[in-house]
């Protein structure tokens, strides 16, 4: 049930060069993937000048007879945008509104936009050299961080290759990046893992070129998609079309596992597959590991709406009836992994209805992605206890969650994972379940398309890409055993990250 999960943001940017406004491209990209984030929304365009219009909450609806003002407030045939919810810094409105991207980093004469997806580690150390040339500099997110470093460094090196390859050397996180300098280059890049998704399309016929988290940014404005952006590569866009340059090259793939469980739309491509392929899949392997439970079951139903497919999985594989018995209240749009722990499970209560007359006195299966804190999982269960569920089974795609995430999930420390302290039958007990099974981590990565060794699952395994991540985990996970828990996110303890700084 995700329990609930913020992930960082969804980025999204393009470049018309037969100088038509962007905004349109940029706004239904950005509403094309608002699944990734509702806390904000902002555009960056430019023409010359950078021209900037930042909001908190979901991107807005636009009417018809308002368009010709957002054309004029935000003009220019290249611009960027993002939506987000905060992984890292302060969660009060002020912050929250500092924190908006896209942003600007401007010294003298010289100017960089950014919009980012992912997570940085090695903040303190970051905020440091920063300050060396931006006395007084503080931060509300990690893009703020990211776009001075790449600032500097272009200012040092006169070259924009020069300066990501600074930034993938130096910055120790996930990182898929858009951006814009202050003369109108239009690049994208990621970290040399490539841990957080990133793509380009193009429509060559309208001079179109583009960058998005999904390949459904791409869909909503009939572009078509051209390429996943490799992890450690720069790209580039002129008239002539996209210029790849691999600048550092990690010997490693670790794209996020957590893409396919829960985060992209089901009509996203990675790799070669569309995700709901893949979810379908993890159904059937569900279904296929855990025989004892479906000869026990009569229905299966699933969590709208990231469950929806592996309920037809399970349902092919087994001809147990997929009973469309749960239904999301469409205008309840919260998600609430954006909400304060308080409100989850009111969110999940008044977000999810069963019909009662398709689930009374029947033994269930009900698929779900994710149990990160088993806080909302418990509300569904016992909801369905409430309608007369006879028996609940609880069949969950993603491998049990055992340690923090570093990268931009909001699941970053080991006390809140229920999965770092307890066994599986103990789950089961304490959300009300007869049972819970999760997919095997085999039968998980086989779905993707993937092998193991090109996907961060640095969650389930506590494995991770990136060495400054790697010692702060470890170094936690042994205080953690000893009895300690932590005081706020692992890469916001300042002795933490020193210690994984200097060793």
């Amino acid at each position: 049930m995700k329990d609930y999960l913020k992930i960082a943001c969804g980025v999204f940017g393009a470049i018309n060069f037969n100088k038509k406004p962007v905004f349109p491209l940029l706004y239904w990209g950005l509403r094309a993937q608002n699944h990734r984030g509702h806390q904000s929304h902002g555009f960056v365009t430019f023409n010359g000048k950078f021209y900037a219009y930042k909001r908190l909450d979901l991107v807005p609806r636009i009417r018809t007879k308002a368009t010709n003002e957002w054309l004029k407030r935000l003009p220019g045939y290249l611009g960027i945008a993002n939506i987000r919810y905060t992984t890292s810094g302060k969660t009060d409105e002020r912050s929250l509104r500092k924190g908006i991207q896209p942003v600007i980093a401007k010294k003298d004469n010289s100017k960089i936009a950014v919009s980012f997806n992912g997570n940085v580690v090695n903040t303190l150390q970051l905020k440091r050299e920063i300050q060396g040339e931006f006395p007084g500099f503080e931060y509300e997110c990690d893009a703020d961080l990211l776009c001075y470093k790449l600032l500097i460094d272009h200012l040092k090196t006169g070259d924009l290759s020069e300066a990501v390859t600074r930034c993938m050397k130096e910055v120790d996180g996930a990182f898929s990046v858009a951006g814009i300098t202050q003369n109108g280059e239009f690049f994208a890049f990621k970290d040399p893992y490539g841990i957080r998704p990133l793509c380009a399309g193009k429509d060559g016929k309208d001079g179109i070129f583009a960058f998005s988290s999904e390949t459904v940014g791409f869909d909503i404005n009939t572009i078509n998609f051209e390429f996943e952006i490799e992890p450690g590569e720069l790209v580039k866009v002129t008239k002539q079309g996209f210029e790849r340059e691999k600048l550092v090259n990690s010997g490693k793939k670790a794209f996020c596992a957590f893409e396919f469980a829960y985060f992209a739309r089901p009509d996203s491509i990675f790799g070669e597959k569309c995700i709901y392929e893949i979810r379908e899949q993890f159904g059937r392997n569900l279904a296929e590991e855990n025989q004892d439970v479906v000869q026990d079951a009569d229905i299966v139903i699933s969590i709208p709406e990231t469950g929806d497919d592996a309920a037809l999985g399970v349902h092919e594989a087994t001809g147990l009836r997929w009973e469309r018995a749960s239904r999301r209240h469409r205008y309840v749009t919260e998600r609430a992994f954006i909400l304060l722990s308080r409100e989850r499970k009111s969110t999940i209560d008044k977000k999810i209805n069963f019909i009662g007359s398709r689930i009374r006195g029947k033994r269930v299966i009900i698929t779900e992605d994710s149990i990160v804190r088993g806080d909302t999982t418990r509300v569904v269960v016992e909801k369905l206890r409430k309608f007369g569920a006879k028996k609940v089974y609880v069949f969950i795609t993603f491998p049990r969650i055992i340690s923090p995430c570093f990268y931009g999930i909001n699941m970053a420390t080991y006390s809140e994972l229920i999965g770092s302290r307890y066994t599986d039958e103990e789950i089961a007990k304490i959300i009300g379940a007869d049972s819970v099974r999760y997919q095997s981590l085999e039968s998980f990565i086989k779905a993707t398309g993937y092998r193991k060794d090109e996907l961060c699952l640095g969650c389930l395994t506590r494995k991770y890409p990136t060495p400054m991540a790697q010692r702060i985990a470890d170094e936690m996970w042994k205080r953690f055993q000893e009895g300690e828990k932590e005081t706020r996110r692992l890469y916001e303890i300042p002795e933490l990250v020193e210690n994984a700084a200097t060793k």
